[in-house]
């Protein structure tokens, strides 16, 4: 018995040794667990991907999007006619981009290519605009300020026509 106990004494020894010794930082894991994703693409384009708006502006944000990085050049995705306008931004597009992700040297962005295969997209519609109430207010008695008692009037008003389900414009 006393092999098998000074055995086993051996095994924990070592366990706990091996884990005094043998553990890593989380940091030492991530480049196995992230090197496929990023095979696929690369986080320079990802980060493209998801700040797109802010680097180029809403308005090219809706007609246009990344489609190809390669290293110097990134290849944008847009619609005929905002290709001119592209065209005309792309100094800023890429000093946004250079600037808001660190890139300078030889891995800076020089040179944009339009790909013209992306449709216009279709103007958002608003929603319907709900039955405005329009003569429904409340009197309001016994109070002397009058910018206290219209303002009191307008709050029962909106409330009187949120009970019968129309809205009421609001003045500021």
């Amino acid at each position: 018995m006393t092999e098998d106990s000074s055995e086993k004494k051996t095994k924990k020894a070592d366990k706990t040794e091996y884990r005094r010794v043998g553990g890593r930082m989380i940091g030492a894991l991530l480049p196995r667990l992230t090197q496929p994703i990023f095979r696929k693409k690369s986080p320079l384009y990802v980060r493209l991907l998801m700040e797109w708006e802010t680097l180029v502006g809403t308005a090219l944000a809706e007609v246009s999007e990344p489609c190809r990085l390669r290293p110097g050049v990134l290849t944008i995705r847009c619609c005929g006619p905002a290709a001119v306008e592209m065209q005309y931004a792309a100094p800023r597009i890429l000093a946004n981009i250079n600037t808001a992700c660190g890139l300078s040297g030889a891995d800076a962005l020089t040179q944009i290519k339009l790909l013209q295969d992306r449709p216009v997209q279709p103007k958002r519609k608003s929603p319907p605009r709900p039955k405005q109430c329009n003569g429904a207010s409340i009197a309001v008695e016994g109070i002397d300020d009058e910018s206290l008692k219209e303002v009191l009037e307008r709050l029962g008003s909106h409330v009187l026509a949120k009970k019968q389900g129309a809205k009421r414009e609001r003045r500021f």
